[in-house]
């Protein structure tokens, strides 16, 4: 036995990226590539919101104007706003207001979307964070424990009755869990504020409906996981060690989880975005979903384009630190690719 670990040791030693010296140059690595990426996403995000605003049909002058705006009104405001200029150079001004934080003017609201963006950033980042830290509170807990007692083709039908709800929660859209929540909290036990930002109260239907369905979805991302980590001969060794529960699952499997669910807890932050639309929509919520469908319906370019750009840089910069936190706890995840 002494004879075979000694060259596992040798073994592990000889492999450069599993190395302590391994891991301490792969980690300067590892963080250039993720912001090299980071770059190449960004450019990526602001150049489709620049293309995807101007497939919106009609023309933004003349609804901002109105119908009975003449020609030569409309031609005017055109120019001064740079429509008649090339696509090409349209995106070059584009990039250049956004490198000293000029997003231009609101077309319907004749605001600097800057000032838009950040009176209501505010309102959607308390829904999204919030709902995400319900996800992450309900799922990890759920998981875990619908795995630690249905491990080893234990008690099927909890089994069966957990994969069945969670999966039909999972596939629940928001908006239609939100006008259920909706029906019943407020209109049937007038319990919750139908609609609007007025309290700590207005939150708990808006914040439900973006957490329930990715809360099903986690805990059975999580579930699965704890079974493979339940399955491990460490785990099997300290249960026979007769080791207490709660030592076990505190110190061996949960530890082993909170890697993968900071990743996950990355990917879900995407769907949570783009979830407020239709959320707030139905909960009258002043946030940027809101703002982004008015601004959509209004043909109002350069405010949907700035709430896009917005988007998309919060998303890839969390995602970005959620990957610096998983490379701090797990070095060994910074080797890979190297």
């Amino acid at each position: 036995m002494t004879a075979g670990l000694s060259r596992t040791l040798d073994a592990t030693e000889a492999g450069a990226p599993t190395t302590r010296r391994g891991l301490d140059s792969a980690l300067p690595r590892f963080l250039v590539r993720r912001l090299v990426r980071l770059f190449w996403s960004v450019v990526a995000v602001v150049t489709v919101s620049f293309l995807m605003v101007r497939l919106i049909p009609g023309d933004p002058v003349r609804n901002a104007l109105g119908t009975n705006a003449s020609p030569a009104v409309v031609e005017a405001r055109r120019e001064a706003l740079g429509l008649n200029d090339s696509l090409w150079l349209q995106y070059v001004n584009f990039w250049k207001g956004l490198l000293i934080g000029d997003l231009g003017e609101s077309f319907s609201l004749g605001l600097p979307v800057s000032e838009v963006i950040s009176q209501r950033l505010l309102a959607t980042l308390e829904l999204v964070f919030l709902s995400l830290a319900v996800a992450l509170v309900l799922s990890i807990p759920v998981g875990i424990a619908v795995a630690a007692l249905t491990r080893g083709g234990r008690r099927r039908p909890l089994d069966l009755a957990y994969t069945s709800i969670s999966g039909l929660f999972a596939v629940f859209p928001e908006f239609l869990i939100g006008v259920g929540l909706v029906f019943f909290f407020a209109v049937q036990l007038h319990a919750l504020p139908v609609a609007g930002r007025s309290g700590p109260d207005s939150y708990v239907l808006p914040v439900l409906a973006l957490s329930i369905g990715i809360s099903a979805a986690m805990s059975r991302i999580v579930r699965v996981e704890a079974l493979t980590v339940l399955q491990q001969d460490y785990v099997r060794t300290a249960r026979s060690k007769r080791m207490s529960a709660a030592r076990l699952y505190f110190r061996h499997v949960v530890p082993n989880l909170l890697t993968s669910s900071l990743t996950l807890s990355g990917i879900v932050l995407g769907s949570l975005i783009s979830g407020t639309v239709l959320v707030e929509t139905i909960f009258s919520w002043p946030g940027l979903g809101l703002t982004i469908v008015d601004s959509v319906r209004s043909k109002d370019f350069p405010l949907a384009q700035g709430i896009v750009v917005v988007y998309g840089v919060i998303v890839l910069i969390v995602n970005l630190l959620i990957d610096l936190a998983v490379a701090a706890l797990d070095p060994r995840s910074a080797t890979k690719g190297l």
